[in-house]
């Protein structure tokens, strides 16, 4: 795969975050994996040591706030930003380039995925079915003899239903408090919304395949 930054990208990148503000190491890569659309979320090991490295050029200073430490931009890292306006343009639409090839890279990844789980599941279905036919088939030869039991299958069958009913509802509440927590914590992104349609929608045409006589 191609690196995400070109080299001395995210150096330039780094000093464009701080121009709006002072930030800590962990709202600096929030920001980064914010701005890729949570496609690409830089390493600590990535970011700290060219933060360090800004610092000993002087276009960046620290100041410790308890446990944080807080990075600002310095007079010297706006000169330098300003003079570098037109190459912070082509890191932009590199960036850009990068958020589109990784979300095609991710969205394959889960076609694949979800194409080996609806084999895996037509799989185990089918299996099922021919464990139930011979079953029945089975029972039918030995208790022929002693009459249909009228009713047996269709209470297991409603428990059963009962049973998975119970599931989706509890998948949905889940994922629903699971997205609110995102949503609470970071911005929800297209990409996102994209990616959770296309795991339901291959979820549920695994299930149907799974509930095919």
């Amino acid at each position: 795969m191609p690196p995400v930054f070109a080299h001395g990208a995210l150096r330039l990148y780094l000093l464009a975050l701080l121009e709006s503000g002072p930030k800590h190491g962990y709202e600096i890569i929030k920001a980064l994996a914010e701005r890729f659309g949570g496609t690409y979320s830089p390493s600590a090991g990535t970011v700290y040591p060219r933060l360090g490295k800004l610092e000993e050029e002087g276009l960046v200073a620290t100041e410790n706030d308890g446990r944080r430490t807080n990075y600002s931009i310095t007079r010297a890292g706006l000169a330098e930003l300003d003079s570098r306006r037109a190459e912070l343009a082509e890191v932009e639409a590199g960036i850009s380039a990068s958020v589109r090839r990784l979300a095609d890279e991710l969205r394959e990844d889960i076609r694949s995925n979800m194409r080996g789980l609806r084999a895996d599941l037509a799989a185990g279905a089918e299996s099922a079915r021919a464990a139930a036919r011979a079953g029945n088939t089975a029972q039918a030869g030995g208790t022929a003899s002693a009459g249909p039991r009228p009713g047996r299958h269709s209470s297991e069958s409603l428990l059963l239903l009962k049973d998975a009913e119970l599931m989706v509802q509890a998948f949905r509440d889940d994922m629903r408090v699971e997205l609110r927590k995102h949503a609470a914590s970071a911005q929800l992104t297209p990409l996102t919304l994209e990616t959770v349609k296309t795991v339901l929608d291959q979820a549920r045409i695994a299930i149907r395949n799974s509930l095919s006589p």
